[in-house]
């Protein structure tokens, strides 16, 4: 939890603080004092008395009981500094901006260790180091700029990168964007963006708090923080857009299974942003774009009327927003027609409601109200409104002004003319509008919005007998991957049905196993690692020749141990796999099986618990779901029985987390019954 301190200091210290303005230290003096932070403000700096017209003193012996110290000094006077201040100076939250810790080198790793120790010792919170602070509405401890227009209805942002964080700044400042709060937490060597948002969700209040949270994410360290945090803010009515760079070593491994070619460090983040209930974007202006659809009105449908006086932006908007699930639904009856006699000759009002380059403001007040109180099939509104340049625009954006404010369907303005009308546009943002430039941008992001969907339910667990059985079974196993006689036990326990199974290791096993068979049968060796690539699975074998036969090629395969044999049965493909990658919860995954699990890449995933309402909409959300339920005269596939089996594949991986891979592919589906006819499981204890 961060410190209070960090938060609402009453007196701050910047050490390294300076007249040049141009330096981290002298600029975060400069930001402090120009937004005019309350409290007592304080500054080390060896040579100067007075900086910037603050007291200055020249070691921090001499300096008072200070609440916040913001650090730029070399990394390598730091930890000294850091010392006095927590043990001599009562000092609780620190901000370090300085460079050279464990982003350089192994040294370095040791100060940054050296400092958050004394931090932790003290009872203090550290942001950073390598960052560029932390803007709240009580103090602006940044060496950057801009310095955002700060609203306690605006978004909390957290970035990984200062870098980032600056320029999703300006671009948010240019749209009108406003913020309540930023954090930039750089190293995360104490508090990283799992921290931010601990505190974030523990200190919510609902008639205060800002319901719209930006993430730049670098590194998610505690991914069960993480998605307890974020979970509980969504919970509480808040919106949560997110990026996500980089993957981990771990996910660009090797793979030895279907799942593990598949299941990569950004599935597992994919996954995460699900379960939690994250919009996932993928680069800042689409952060930005959505946190501004987020920050108004919100739509109780899909269908979107376009008003525009340029045909060529509109047509584009349609596109995209047809796309992408949402509708433009074309406008027909007595309404239209009499809101086409108020127009010029050559208006079209059948949606987009083109109101021509000539069209007026009254006339866009005109089209607004109908839309508002007449076209009752019409959510929400995405106004298209330029210049040539000929004439000013005041008048029109004024209309929208009063109308964004006092319609009760959302009106998003879509202003391109960034230059012809930048004085209107500016004026307009000023009075707390949200402007969008580009419309397939905001297109795609409001489908983005309008699509997502957060699927929660209860999850039901395994009944405690199993759950002894399950964990005798995995205590009594060494890593790797299991016997398929074992991983069948292991399933069985779980309440997956099998195919029937017999194993056969010599001639003296098979014909035992041959007496009890009825045909056609399936042989499959056992030992290699995937048993389609060396020829190892055999079907419709149809007696005790062709049984004796194949059983003798089998086992010559290399790596061969003993051949299992089971009944042949028809139905669908169908594949469930999951993957364990590091401290992240377990994933499963489901879609067509067989060999288009890897080359058709249509699968769904999501994270452990499963409910079995997420697990059908895991099923649903397959491109291949009208073949599940059946196509042009072809039975479909019993679709409980699967979302039954993926909650029961889920309560597993609950109940023995050391499963690090598992495959169950295929599944052979019908109208009535899904079986289990092969199946992997890896285990890696800790």
């Amino acid at each position: 939890m961060l410190h209070p301190k960090l938060i609402h200091p009453e007196s701050i210290v910047v050490i390294g603080g300076s007249d040049n303005v141009q330096s981290p230290g002298g600029s975060v003096l400069k930001n402090l004092i120009d937004h005019k932070y309350p409290g007592q403000l304080y500054v080390v700096n060896p040579k100067q008395e007075i900086v910037q017209g603050v007291k200055s003193y020249k070691n921090l012996n001499e300096l008072p009981k200070v609440d916040l110290a913001i650090v730029a000094i070399a990394a390598k006077y730091i930890p000294e500094a850091i010392r006095i201040l927590a043990q001599q100076k009562e000092t609780k939250g620190f901000i370090v901006f300085s460079a050279g810790f464990s982003e350089k080198d192994e040294n370095g790793t040791k100060l940054e260790k050296e400092i958050v120790e004394l931090i932790n010792i003290a009872g203090g919170s550290l942001l950073g180091p390598n960052n560029i602070g932390l803007i709240n509405q009580y103090y602006t401890g940044v060496f950057t700029r801009p310095i955002p227009k700060l609203d306690k209805k605006g978004v909390d942002f957290i970035s990984g990168s200062g870098a980032t964080a600056v320029f999703i700044i300006e671009a948010a400042e240019s749209m009108g964007l406003t913020f309540s709060s930023v954090y930039t937490v750089g190293n995360s060597a104490q508090i990283g963006v799992e921290e931010v948002l601990e505190y974030l969700d523990q200190s919510f209040e609902e008639d205060k708090s800002s319901k719209v949270k930006l993430l730049y994410i670098e590194s998610i360290k505690d991914p069960l923080k993480f998605l307890e945090h974020t979970a509980s803010l969504i919970s509480k009515g808040c919106k949560i857009a997110a990026i996500k760079a980089g993957s981990s070593e771990a996910g660009n491994r090797a793979a030895s299974s279907h799942t593990g070619a598949i299941a990569n460090s950004d599935v597992f983040i994919d996954a995460l942003f699900k379960k939690a209930g994250i919009i996932r974007c993928y680069g800042r202006n689409e952060l930005i774009t959505v946190a501004g659809i987020l920050l108004q009105k919100g739509s109780k449908g899909k269908n979107i009327a376009i008003i525009t006086h340029a045909g060529g932006p509109a047509v584009m908007l349609t596109d995209v927003l047809s796309k992408n699930g949402l509708q433009v639904p074309s406008l027909k009856g007595t309404h239209c027609k009499t809101l086409l006699g108020e127009l010029f000759e050559g208006s079209s009002v059948t949606n987009p409601i083109d109101f021509l380059a000539t069209g007026t403001a009254q006339q866009l007040e005109t089209i607004i109200d109908y839309c508002e109180h007449k076209f009752d099939e019409i959510d929400a509104m995405a106004v298209i409104f330029g210049s040539p340049g000929l004439s000013s625009v005041y008048d029109a954006y004024e209309v929208l002004h009063n109308k964004i404010k006092t319609c009760k369907k959302p009106i998003y303005a879509i202003l391109p003319s960034v230059v012809n009308v930048k004085n209107e546009m500016d004026a307009f943002i000023k009075k707390g509008n949200i402007v969008f430039n580009d419309e397939v941008l905001f297109g795609k992001a409001l489908a983005k919005v309008s699509n997502y969907t957060i699927v929660q339910d209860k999850v039901q667990t395994l009944e405690l007998k199993s759950l002894k059985k399950v964990r005798k079974l995995i205590d009594a196993l060494p890593n790797g991957y299991m016997s398929s006689e074992t991983a069948f036990k292991l399933l069985d326990c779980a309440g997956v049905k099998m195919a029937a199974q017999k194993y056969a290791r010599n001639k003296t096993d098979l014909h035992k196993v041959s007496e009890t068979l009825k045909y056609p049968v399936v042989l499959k060796v056992e030992g290699p690692l995937h048993k389609s690539d060396v020829g190892g699975v055999i079907l419709n074998v149809s007696n005790e020749k062709e049984l004796h036969d194949h059983f003798d090629k089998l086992m010559q395969i290399d790596g061969a141990k003993s051949v299992l044999i089971q009944p042949m049965i028809s139905g669908m493909e169908i594949f469930i796999g999951a993957k364990k990658e590091g401290n992240y919860p377990s994933i499963v995954l489901c879609g067509l099986g067989g060999i288009f699990v890897e080359v058709l890449k249509d699968i769904s995933v999501n994270m452990v618990p499963i409910s079995n309402k997420e697990a059908l909409n895991m099923i649903s959300s397959l491109k291949a779901f009208p073949v599940l339920k059946g196509i042009r005269g072809k039975k479909g596939i019993n679709i409980q029985a699967l979302a039954e089996m993926i909650t029961k594949v889920s309560k597993l991986l609950i109940l023995a987390p050391e499963i690090s891979e598992l495959d169950i592919n295929p599944l052979l589906a019908s109208e009535n019954d899904l079986i289990a006819v092969d199946a992997r499981i890896c285990i890696k204890k800790a």
